[in-house]
């Protein structure tokens, strides 16, 4: 019996581990993205980072993006309740190295006190995107950061979002939540869409997580990226679906 209850033991304390390395890991997944309408010879490179929670941006993950992508995307849920300020100043700092920093809401986001998170916005000189649009220009290129507020809590306002950007422009569509991809149609003219929120399910039990694991899909209405995102809520563990951020890159399809 007590043979049997070491093993238990043991094998407790490596599961743990292993979800502990799961949930700190520094993983940069690359996704290239081709479209016949971007201009030939034009690239858009986007470090997408969701879900960042309570971690501290690693050095390594910097390292790895810096001087390679042209923006910063925050895909919401920046910090959470009891997280120091200044851990998101930290934060914001590290990310503001490598390019603009654009950032949506996330649901924890509204946790904290949201003038102070507004105040520190202008201060490190990061772009909040609430139900509007940001128009980038690119060589010749329009492409419209479309940004809407968290709609797990319905203050998403997607048609007024979508009214503010270039008719003309490139489309992304950023929304914390995924599932607001079934209000987008067609015709709105989305090219790709950016989310995380989920954690990827955060603990799979043989495959099976309360949420999907963080992909690619090509809907019929547009092409879209759920992260599994950076950090975690309740517990700091992860398990079938470990922590990630994304340098997208946007191009033609023809080179």
């Amino acid at each position: 019996m007590l043979e049997f209850i070491s093993v238990l033991l043991i094998g407790g304390g490596a599961l743990l581990l292993i979800m502990f390395n799961e949930a700190h890991k520094n993983k940069v997944k690359t996704h290239l993205f081709t479209f016949s309408h971007f201009p030939k010879g034009v690239t858009l490179t986007i470090f997408f980072i969701s879900d960042i929670h309570k971690r501290k941006l690693s050095p390594e993950i910097i390292e790895q993006v810096r001087k390679k992508a042209d923006i910063v995307v925050i895909g919401g849920d920046l910090t959470e309740k009891a997280v120091p300020l200044s851990r998101v100043g930290e934060n914001l700092e590290k990310l503001s190295v490598i390019g603009s920093v654009y950032f949506i809401w996330g649901n924890n986001d509204y946790e904290v006190d949201t003038g102070e998170l507004k105040k520190l916005f202008v201060k490190k000189g990061v772009h909040e995107i609430v139900n509007d649009s940001v128009s980038l220009e690119l060589d010749g290129l329009v492409v419209n950061l479309i940004g809407v507020d968290d709609a797990s809590t319905q203050r998403a306002v997607l048609p007024q979002a979508l009214s503010k950007a270039d008719p003309f422009g490139f489309n992304i569509l950023l929304s914390h939540d995924p599932r607001l991809v079934k209000q987008v149609r067609a015709e709105d003219g989305i090219d790709l869409m950016l989310s995380g929120h989920t954690h990827g399910g955060q603990i799979r039990i043989f495959g099976w997580g309360l949420y999907k694991k963080g992909k690619v899909e090509e809907l019929p209405q547009t092409t879209i990226l759920v992260s599994n995102g950076y950090g975690t809520t309740a517990i700091p563990l992860r398990l079938g679906a470990p922590a990630e951020t994304h340098l997208v890159t946007l191009k033609r399809d023809t080179e």
